[in-house]
């Protein structure tokens, strides 16, 4: 019977890590691996890379891109989201303030430029589980005063979608060592009186 021989010691370092079993591979091997898949998966990625043919880019720089939601709820509404895929709001800690922070800054410049009303907007989150897509993404709304009736429900702010500056007040609250909320809470935050596409 013919037997294979064994690798040299500089072949076995060589291997690919896809060729090895599960079981060696390093956690961070793994995690890279699941990001990846889910990366290539995700609409949002396809769109940042520049991939989907239908989407128009609004604007892009090396960390976001913005585009028009299919299903707009105002007359502006558009969606900031970061080329890196990032998972929803609620996996956000107090390390991400500057990535929201830059999220809005993008979406107020992108308002501004479509000619959108800087004094009637409302900029915000769907948090999960009432977020339709996993990955990161701001909706900007301008006019905020013109929103239909069911628009104003979706977007309202309430347990179900959160403002930017509901985020970064949770985010500025959270301890240095702070853990992300698990994807299926929800923030502790009281609905305000005034009312609120999620690419669906």
């Amino acid at each position: 019977m013919h037997q294979s021989r064994p690798l040299t010691p500089t072949k076995q370092r060589c291997r690919s890590v896809h060729e090895r079993p599960l079981a060696v591979l390093s956690e961070h091997a793994i995690f890279q691996t699941a990001c990846n898949n889910m990366a290539r998966r995700c609409i949002f990625c396809t769109i940042a890379r520049g991939e989907e043919p239908k989407t128009t880019l609004l604007h892009e720089d090396e960390r976001f891109v913005a585009f028009r939601d299919r299903s707009p709820a105002a007359a502006h509404h558009y969606l900031i989201i970061p080329k890196e895929h990032m998972g929803n709001p609620a996996t956000l800690t107090n390390k991400d303030i500057p990535l929201v922070e830059s999220l809005a800054e993008v979406g107020n410049k992108v308002l501004q430029e479509q000619g959108g009303n800087m004094e009637d907007k409302r900029l915000g989150f769907h948090w999960p589980p009432f977020n339709s897509i996993d990955h990161l993404h701001l909706h900007v709304l301008s006019p905020d005063s013109q929103m239909g009736f069911l628009s104003r429900l979706v977007y309202r702010p309430a347990f179900w979608f959160v403002t930017i500056d509901k985020l970064l007040e949770r985010l500025q609250a959270m301890p240095g060592d702070q853990q992300p909320s698990p994807p299926s809470s929800t923030p502790q935050l009281q609905s305000e009186t005034k009312p609120e596409g999620e690419q669906s």
